[in-house]
């Protein structure tokens, strides 16, 4: 169970928010880097749809053919 935030905990997470969304803003108005971010993104979901499968993978109860005569 999460334990309650702290008012300093909810002041550093407010500061660290404002911080992150400073950040995105200058990436979305710098052409060449929102474009690396892009690819970056493109490559991270082609990681995680291999981890998907692999995962599905175990996941899913294995099929077994009957010989059939």
């Amino acid at each position: 169970m999460a334990s309650k935030l702290t008012a300093e905990d909810k002041r550093w997470r407010a500061e660290s928010d404002a911080r992150t969304l400073i950040e995105a803003e200058s990436i979305k108005n710098d052409s060449a880097r929102k474009r690396a971010a892009i690819t970056a993104a493109k490559t991270i979901i082609k990681e995680k749809e291999k981890e998907v499968k692999a995962v599905k993978k175990i996941i899913q109860p294995t099929r077994k053919t009957k010989n059939r005569r």
